[in-house]
């Protein structure tokens, strides 16, 4: 059995008749497994985790045929069953660790607040747990560290806090969102190790969401796709890098500078993603994809298994005409 299923998950801003901003997101992921999930900005990625976390606020409408992470339906769970797994069972680390903390408490006040809510411990037992959280992420002095504030700290140093108060209560799965974003180049490889590192030591299963195929390459053991709202290919790694199947994915891997060495441009992708108000009544790819046909432009594929693994395609690019 996985660990977490999302059948048909889809969310809405505003009414139910609304535009989905995620439309039929069908994932599965194995207890210990790194699953990457990669896509152009907006393309639904971030909103797909927050509606398994709950943080999906009104006017958000999330409708789904199952969301079940362990033997737990996620979707129909009380509010209160569902603030004792998440954080604790779940976890995610958010894109801007400066605005992940609260800058008008220290970090130690944050972490503890995580062990008190999470595995009930108070006082000196919570503070020794803070210490020995901050030195699992590597950073010095944390006995020190506990009294600063997040202005304090560096971006890279406030990433470890929030990676700390993540793993704090051993998740079970872990949803680390563009975590390194806002950090330069070496503190990224160091925090991605990190990651690593502490999945391993754990065996944690991971979702890593990002826009840097290299790491995913590197770390994922499959991959997501996503594209306008759409999971449109899902496949193992590397399998997916040598051989794409879905027209969106072979344009992101080329769109790669290595893979445009002596050309004298970088290979790029046309048009625009489609928004709200100019969906395409047929796959959502027809007026960016070079291999359309007319079926493509009347009728919306589904996301169907495929040799690879999944793909939402009438014509994969195995099957595609020459």
């Amino acid at each position: 059995m996985s660990l977490l299923t999302l059948r048909n998950l889809s969310v809405r801003f505003g009414s139910p008749s609304a535009t989905p901003v995620v439309e039929g997101m069908d994932l599965t992921l194995d207890a210990g497994e790194i699953l990457g999930i990669v896509g152009e900005s907006g393309s639904g990625k971030s909103v797909t985790m927050m509606a398994l976390m709950g943080l999906i606020d009104s006017p958000g409408i999330v409708t789904a045929d199952a969301m079940q992470f362990a033997e737990h339906d996620m979707l129909n769970l009380p509010a209160r069953a569902r603030r004792q797994i998440i954080g604790k069972d779940i976890a995610m680390i958010f894109q801007d660790p400066m605005t992940s903390l609260n800058p008008s408490y220290t970090v130690g006040y944050q972490l503890i607040e995580v062990l008190k809510q999470h595995q009930g411990l108070k006082g000196a037992a919570a503070r020794q747990r803070a210490i020995e959280l901050l030195e699992l992420v590597e950073i010095p002095g944390a006995a020190q560290r506990l009294d600063a504030y997040p202005h304090q700290l560096s971006g890279g140093m406030s990433q470890r806090v929030v990676i700390a108060m993540a793993i704090a209560c051993e998740p079970r799965l872990l949803i680390a969102d563009e975590p390194t974003t806002a950090l330069d180049v070496t503190i990224q490889a160091q925090i991605m190790q990190l990651l690593l590192r502490l999945q391993q030591e754990r065996n944690m299963a991971l979702i890593m969401i990002t826009h840097d195929l290299a790491v995913v390459a590197e770390m994922a053991q499959r991959v997501c796709v996503m594209y306008a709202g759409q999971a449109v290919e899902v496949g193992s790694v590397p399998e997916i890098f040598q051989h794409p199947v879905h027209p969106y994915t072979e344009a992101l891997l080329k769109a790669i500078p290595e893979h445009s060495l002596g050309a004298e441009r970088l290979s790029t992708l046309p048009g625009i993603v489609p928004g709200r108000y100019d969906r395409p009544r047929g796959c959502l790819l027809t007026p960016r994809c070079p291999y359309r046909q007319e079926r493509c432009q009347d009728s919306r594929p589904l996301l169907q298994a495929h040799t690879t693994g999944a793909v939402r395609c009438h014509f994969p690019l195995t099957e595609a005409p020459a």
